[in-house]
């Protein structure tokens, strides 16, 4: 078994087929998606008609919490990122996502999620410091937050850090970090940063071998100065510093 793992496109649709592409090159065709698809002031249209492509070769997607709330929340409610992909969205992608699962598990094997198995808008491998650092989150408090989970793959999203964590039962836990957004700040817990330092777009490449699940986290160029430019464009400063270095 090798496939891609990918999360956090977040509307930007230029990350996504440069992921796609260096996918293809490697001759991969089992791809897995562990949601916030559209979110973001970019090309939430675009990228929904893709994910559309994919859905119908049989790509895995489960449902992040942007995800949710595009469906849940009404469209003069929404924060910013919500609201621009909720105008450009067209009726297809709100069936689409109305259709996704909150988690699933995938050829027996490996469990998906966005989050977390019980909340999609909680970190799984970080931690917030009530001073705002993000910082690898206790050993202990992850494993109690897979307990029930029989697989021996977890997959994870929504913090946009790729990051590998082996539990002590010999379980692995990945993040394949942000296709669409390597970086933003957020009020909740409290105000706090997710800075990666580049503007690349990242994704993982997992394989089972006779030794167990083996990822390798990618990261992959694009032209992420028209995506920052867009968002510039869509009155969004944060989003144009953070896709063109990575910072916010």
């Amino acid at each position: 078994m090798r496939f891609a793992a990918i999360a956090d496109i977040h509307g930007n649709c230029v990350a996504l087929q440069a992921v796609l592409d260096d996918v293809a090159e490697l001759g991969i065709r089992d791809i897995v998606n562990l949601g916030d698809c559209f979110s973001g002031p970019l090309e939430a249209d675009r990228t929904g008609d893709l994910l559309l492509l994919l859905d119908e070769a049989a790509t895995q997607t489960v449902r992040g919490n942007h995800d949710r709330y595009l469906l849940e929340t009404p469209p003069d409610a929404l924060a910013a990122s919500d609201r621009h992909a909720h105008g450009q969205m067209s009726p297809r992608h709100f069936e689409w996502l109305r259709k996704l699962p909150f988690s699933m598990v995938w050829r027996d094997d490996v469990y998906l999620c966005h989050a977390t198995p019980e909340n999609d808008n909680l970190y799984w491998l970080e931690t917030v410091s009530a001073d705002g650092h993000v910082t690898l989150r206790p050993q202990a408090e992850i494993e109690a937050l897979a307990d029930g989970i029989a697989q021996s793959l977890i997959l994870c999203g929504h913090s946009h850090v790729a990051r590998v964590v082996r539990l002590s039962d010999g379980r692995l836990i990945v993040n394949p970090g942000s296709v669409g957004q390597p970086a933003y700040d957020d009020d909740a817990p409290v105000y706090h940063k997710v800075e990666t330092g580049h503007a690349l777009a990242s994704y993982a490449v997992i394989e089972k071998t006779d030794k167990g699940f083996v990822p390798t986290l990618r990261t992959v160029a694009y032209d992420h100065m028209a995506m920052s430019r867009l968002a510039a464009k869509n009155d969004r400063p944060d989003w144009a510093s953070a896709l063109a270095t990575g910072r916010v």
